[in-house]
């Protein structure tokens, strides 16, 4: 009897001992999701340092390239040196220094480019009319000028063709290269007050008075 009860206290165990083990137990599984969480933590945090690390880069390398391709647009080339200057001299020659002023007379003919006025608007007389004709009738106009009959501006202000008739012929000042080549040689060559034999262009035939 006697050695029963001491192999039920044997296989017994206290309370106390299962309590303990209880909470080694759930002291285990706490430390245990303690360590996995700031294992996560540090990766999770290694993995976004090196994201934003990465993008500051990307985004240095972006601004190093936008930088080195603004520089490249402002960088001359020969061929922008070669038109600059190009458009230097052409201005230049078109500086007031430079420049003329002039009023015409023009009288368009079949041979004209544009045959059309502001006489004409429909171009009927400028289609029939020679450039005889038309020679012929800005010599008589021309000597009518000569002699003091008639004032340059009076003149062109009635026959001719050109939309300049309305301030009297005044094409204002202009350089070289603005007129065609036969206006532009004939002007020039001019005194201020003169006036010029007939000129010859595509636009029609001209008599040119320099006046600056």
């Amino acid at each position: 009897m006697t050695r029963k009860v001491e192999i039920g206290l044997i296989r017994a165990p206290p309370a106390a001992s299962l309590s303990l083990r209880y909470f080694c137990f759930i002291l285990f599984l706490f430390l245990s999701f303690i360590c996995f969480y700031s294992g996560v933590s540090k990766a999770a945090k290694i993995d976004s340092d090196r994201k934003r690390k990465k993008s500051s880069i990307s985004s240095a390398d972006r601004t190093a390239a936008k930088a080195g391709d603004q520089h490249k647009d402002k960088a001359p080339t020969s061929s922008t040196n070669h038109h600059h200057h190009k458009k230097k001299s052409k201005m230049s020659s078109s500086s007031p220094a430079n420049q003329v002023r002039a009023s015409h007379i023009l009288i368009k003919h079949q041979g004209s480019r544009r045959k059309a006025s502001w006489k004409d608007p429909e171009g009927r007389v400028i289609s029939n009319t020679t450039r005889d004709a038309a020679v012929s009738q800005l010599k008589a106009l021309r000597d009518d000028i000569a002699s003091g009959n008639a004032k340059f501006g009076e003149v062109a202000s009635r026959h001719s063709d050109c939309s300049s008739a309305k301030r009297g012929g005044d094409l204002g000042p202009f350089g070289r290269g603005q007129m065609q080549k036969p206006f532009e040689d004939a002007t020039y060559s001019l005194k201020i007050g003169e006036i010029s034999d007939i000129v010859d262009t595509d636009s029609g035939v001209h008599i040119i008075m320099r006046t600056g």
